[in-house]
């Protein structure tokens, strides 16, 4: 139970199938924006305008809308864990193992500058992770993530 009384969600309360969320993000080069997207991690583009592009972000709607470089992106912060910087904020998706090792192989093939290279956090504890994070053109942070046991999500 939570401090308001209300039941707290666990890793088996999340539906076989999830519903895909939906991100609007800025940048300001939509055309790198948009070719990053595509061609770096192959996305599916949908709708379009002259202003702003939907893609397939593994099954959820990843939209760049062209925007000036904002001051957040200007001065991104970041966070210490497991002895890295993390830059905060970001955004990600949680992956499966193999598709996690597959898309590391591929980006690394491609020469993609990380922020925090591919690598396997919290080795041996709860919460057990594959991690990478990187920025596209416009400095928005990704990260992707996977587990060998997704019940580790939200372990504590």
């Amino acid at each position: 139970m939570t401090a308001s009384g209300q039941e707290e969600s666990t890793v088996t309360d999340i539906p076989a199938k999830l519903s895909p969320f939906h991100l609007a993000i800025p940048v300001h080069d939509l055309a790198a924006a948009r070719n990053f997207y595509a061609n770096v991690f192959n996305l599916a583009e949908g709708r379009s305008s002259e202003r702003w592009v939907d893609f397939d972000f593994f099954g959820h709607q990843l939209v760049i809308h062209e925007h000036p470089k904002t001051d957040s992106q200007a001065h991104a912060g970041s966070n210490a864990v497991d002895g890295h910087d993390v830059p905060v904020p970001h955004f990600g998706v949680v992956l499966g193992w193999a598709e996690w090792e597959a898309l590391a192989d591929r980006l690394q093939a491609q020469g993609v500058k990380f922020v925090i290279e591919p690598y396997v956090r919290f080795k041996g504890q709860v919460g057990e992770q594959a991690t990478m994070f990187l920025f596209d053109p416009c400095g928005n942070a990704l990260e992707f993530k996977a587990f060998k046991d997704i019940g580790q999500l939200f372990a504590k």
